[in-house]
């Protein structure tokens, strides 16, 4: 019985597409959708090394800060966004969200993984070549799932 799926989003088109198939799965077999959001880890990265630094100017790592929050906030959004439209065609859904700092694909495996999650669902690639069928987050999901993975078909 699936009780947990996980799908990840961002701005893209593919994103979209798996997730309203995610969502159908969820309302399918009665499952929660958790849809989550990857930011860079950079700006995280920095701003540690500029706390740590000897001669670190707090003023700068306060902005810093404000300006890695910001960026924390609107990825959060972005899967807010989708949330809303998902919940339009499927109202009875549970749908959670969260935003996370890191790698699409370390985001999605930490996310299924830290949920129990019985399914990821990521969006294939419209592309040529060794990739065709599979994205680079895909690829890296199927090498690293714990759990089943569903990859939806997104080139429609």
């Amino acid at each position: 019985m699936t009780r947990m799926i996980v799908t990840g989003v961002d701005a893209s088109d593919t994103a979209f597409k798996a997730a309203q198939k995610a969502a159908q799965l969820a309302a399918d077999s009665g499952a929660v959708l958790h849809i989550c959001t990857a930011y860079s880890s950079a700006s995280s990265d920095a701003l540690s090394e500029a706390q740590s630094a000897q001669n670190s100017n707090r003023v700068i790592s306060a902005e810093f800060q404000k300006l890695i929050d910001g960026v924390a906030d609107a990825s959060l959004r972005v899967a807010e966004s989708v949330a809303e439209i998902l919940r339009q065609s499927h109202p009875s859904l549970t749908i959670e969200v969260s935003s996370m700092a890191g790698t699409p694909s370390d985001v999605l495996l930490h996310k299924a993984e830290a949920l129990n999650a019985d399914v990821i669902v990521v969006g294939n690639k419209n592309i040529k070549g060794v990739s065709r069928i599979l994205g680079s987050v895909a690829r890296k999901v199927a090498s690293g799932a714990t759990c089943d993975l569903y990859i939806a078909n997104t080139s429609y």
